[in-house]
């Protein structure tokens, strides 16, 4: 095959969740920074005691050099402006909840990196859309010849919310 060729995409005849479309792409990013996989991430307000699953971050998973099975990586976090203290104080609290969420020793020690991390930067509120008039009549224009109701109530809120992206894009 010349290398201008690239093959062609693998056909999947079924719905996928966003994660895992995105698996392959996540996973190179997340073995360079130590990860195996997306679960220490995904699930860290799962793992991560009160209140630093709300105040820290992983960052990266650091192994032992030159040891092939050894266990107990160093876990860097991110934290919270104001919580370094607490979270390197309460280090041995946070390896042992890792530890005890994957159940064998995957982290020794817990260190705070050097990377900003903001509380509450992944969570953004956005406003509900409200259609104007036009939008509404547009809608229930294009809409009025489907004769099923379900289908047509559907297709409405579809209208309606693409015209919602479609000003903001203009505003």
């Amino acid at each position: 095959m010349p290398k201008d060729e690239l093959p062609e995409p693998k056909r999947r005849n079924r719905t996928l969740s966003v994660a895992d479309a995105l698996s392959g792409a996540l996973d190179p990013v997340l073995k360079k920074r130590g990860f195996a996989g997306r679960d220490i991430i995904a699930q860290w307000r799962h793992i991560a005691p009160r209140p630093f699953d709300e105040t820290t971050l992983p960052d990266k998973l650091s192994w032992p050099r030159g040891e092939r099975s050894a266990e107990g990586a160093t876990l860097y976090l991110r934290c919270a402006p104001g919580q370094a203290l607490f979270a390197q104080h309460e280090a041995p609290a946070i390896a042992a909840a890792v530890n005890r969420y994957f159940g064998y020793l995957l982290v020794n020690d817990v260190r705070l990196s050097a990377e900003p991390f903001t509380p509450g930067s992944g969570r953004t509120v956005q406003k509900p859309h409200q259609p104007s008039q036009s939008d509404i009549a547009k809608v229930g224009k294009a809409t009025e010849m489907v004769e099923d109701d379900d289908l047509r109530e559907a297709l409405q809120a579809l209208g309606l919310a693409l015209s919602g992206r479609s000003s903001k894009k203009r505003g």
